[in-house]
């Protein structure tokens, strides 16, 4: 057992390795460089809509040593030195150092983001946004994967006039199917966000965002929601295996020994996870590892899901804005079937409800589902287990309420 154990980070990753380690009497460090609390990233469109204060969303509390940044490892001595000039000792150090936004190569960008340009990741991104937020101001969201979407409807419920630029050919593509993907974009005019796919930004005027065929959209507030990259700054200054993330091996080791890696800034077995379900899963397993325990982590078949709850019609809201109900979407695995593959969809317009599942061979494989979840659990159990259905189940069984199984 380590007898000093640092870690690097203090978000989703690294606050669940600290608890779990204080809770088995292990003595943890944790360096926070944001000056808050930890908390749950997964809940901050929900704060931008104003249903949550930034209290709501804090995680359970962990020793961490708030607004202290990590700037360099010393693999040799095993110190970590940090911004304020304290050096860190360790004799196992956890990097979670999560992710940065990714800022894409826009006109009008290179010298710094223009004044009124918000990227979305953190709680002060969370705060800077809603400060510029007022009923009928004219935002734009550039991306519309499962942040931009976030974002846009957390600042419509807020009365912005929202327009929502997407480069690929329908929202959400990475998760979606193009049927849920059209739901999803009637779901978000609804609410009176225009949406926009298909379309390149190529940069910035101000706030306002001009495209690649010239047209401009006028805006007073703009969202970068681009996607998010593995945050590895240290561990390539380190000298560690470095791809897309921070390579790690089934007990989350890198290649020095003494360091491990966990959540959105490693790689396990080729694959950058980038979500909280297996953020959680590598945290416990390190601690069980760090508490000399035999663990291994061999990977997570991850669900994304989306619940957000509907936006509430206020005197000072935007006229039009439509009073809905919340918005359930879940996606696993890979919804877009191979030749051979067996594909059962059931879709109620009048409910504004979706879902799907592919089986190949006996073997469930992917599916969406939108609008109701109430088949989530026993789908998600099924898949995450890559157990054989059973054969006595009619394939339309798995869109009942208990998936047939």
């Amino acid at each position: 057992m380590a007898s000093e154990i640092v870690v690097i980070g203090g978000g989703t990753a690294g606050a669940q390795l600290a608890r779990r380690l204080v809770g088995s009497g292990v003595p943890v460090t944790v360096l926070g460089d944001e000056p808050h609390a930890p908390y749950n990233r997964v809940l901050l469109a929900e704060v931008l809509a104003g249903r949550y204060g930034p209290e709501v969303i804090a995680l359970p509390e962990v020793p961490v040593r708030r607004g202290v940044r990590a700037t360099s490892i010393d693999r040799e001595r095993r110190l970590v030195h940090c911004a304020d000039g304290a050096a860190v000792p360790y004799d196992r150090l956890v990097l979670a150092t999560g992710s940065n936004p990714v800022l894409p190569p826009l006109r009008g960008i290179s010298g710094g983001l223009p004044e009124g340009v918000h990227p979305f990741r953190t709680l002060d991104d969370c705060a800077a946004l809603s400060a510029a937020v007022r009923p009928g101001v004219r935002a734009v969201v550039v991306g519309g994967g499962l942040l931009g979407v976030s974002a846009a409807r957390a600042l419509a419920a807020r009365g912005a006039k929202v327009v929502l630029a997407q480069q690929g050919e329908h929202l959400m593509e990475r998760q979606l199917d193009v049927s849920a993907s059209l739901m999803l974009r009637a779901h978000l005019e609804s609410l009176g966000v225009e949406v926009h796919t298909e379309c390149r930004v190529r940069g910035l005027r101000g706030t306002a965002v001009e495209l690649a065929d010239g047209y401009v959209l006028d805006s007073e507030v703009t969202v970068l929601a681009c996607g998010v990259r593995p945050r590895v700054g240290l561990a390539l200054e380190a000298g560690l295996d470095v791809r897309k993330g921070v390579v790690v091996d089934d007990e989350l080791r890198t290649s020095d020994p003494c360091i491990h890696a966990i959540g959105d800034c490693s790689e396990h077995a080729g694959v950058v996870q980038g979500l909280a379900g297996p953020a959680l899963e590598q945290a416990d397993v390190l601690a069980s590892v760090l508490c000399g325990e035999s663990a291994r982590y061999t990977g997570t078949r991850a669900l994304t899901r989306l619940t957000l709850t509907a936006p509430t019609r206020t005197p000072s809201a935007a006229p039009g804005l439509a009073q809905t109900g919340p918005l359930d979407l879940a996606a696993f695995g890979d919804p877009t079937p191979r030749p051979g593959d067996d594909v059962v969809q059931l879709a109620d317009a009048t409910r504004g409800a979706y879902r799907k599942v592919v089986v190949r061979g006996d073997r469930l494989v992917g599916g969406v589902l939108f609008g109701d979840l109430a088949a989530v659990g026993a789908l998600a159990r099924a898949w995450e287990g890559d157990e054989a259905l059973p054969e006595t189940v009619p394939l339309l069984h798995l869109l009942t309420d208990d998936g047939g199984l």
